[in-house]
């Protein structure tokens, strides 16, 4: 068969008993994509070409980049939605909200496994530390600064950011006890309100000139 009688690649949407592979082809895609140039140089058309289909094709698959990326990262949630809606609540609960949805989503071995597997290749290997980062800035951090709008916004996400991930760090990956068994709601009712501070606890931003007094 000559190169003009092979026969070509379909274009548009794929029929049922294609679209696994078809899927499973751009999720393939993207993870080469994300892991050779970093989350921000992505875009859900590079991953279309990389993968040999239509860009529409991959939003018919994937709503957005950042579904692409959790799920081509083997993440089971998205903490940019997460996050989105616990911020959507009563100002008063968000501390309690936003802790209490990701102990929940992370009680499930499933997702538990992802999210501890994706933060020890990103400490052990430089370019998945700057894929997580860039993630993490563009669709959690940063969100996460536009919804509180306040001038410090960006430095209460990732103070609130490292208070979660150092619980998740302690709870389900090194285990360490009592806090390994600890229920839910103790540890919403006790780590709850120190995310609530960094979040919204400080109405106005220090001075950098002050300085508390001894």
């Amino acid at each position: 068969m000559s190169a003009d009688e092979a026969p070509r690649r379909r274009r548009g949407r794929p029929k049922a008993a294609e679209a696994g592979d078809t899927r499973g082809r751009i999720l393939t895609a993207a993870a080469q994509e994300f892991s050779r140039h970093g989350y921000e140089a992505v875009s859900l058309r590079s991953v279309a070409r990389a993968a040999g289909v239509d860009a529409a094709l991959v939003h018919h698959y994937f709503e957005d980049k950042a579904e692409l990326f959790t799920q081509s990262m083997g993440l089971p949630f998205r903490p940019d939605r997460l996050v989105h809606a616990a911020l959507a609540g009563p100002r008063e609960d968000v501390g309690a909200n936003l802790l209490r949805a990701a102990l929940a989503s992370l009680d499930r071995p499933a997702a538990r496994t992802g999210v501890l597997g994706l933060l020890r290749t990103a400490l052990g290997h430089e370019f998945a530390a700057e894929l997580l980062r860039q993630f993490l800035v563009r669709e959690v951090l940063h969100r996460v600064a536009e919804e509180l709008d306040l001038p410090d916004g960006e430095l209460r996400a990732t103070l609130t950011a490292s208070q979660l991930v150092g619980l998740v760090v302690l709870r389900y990956g090194i285990r360490a006890e009592p806090l390994a068994q600890a229920s839910v709601e103790e540890l919403v009712a006790r780590v709850g309100p120190v995310l609530q501070w960094h979040l919204l606890g400080f109405p106005d931003p220090l001075d950098p000139g002050e300085r508390p007094r001894e």
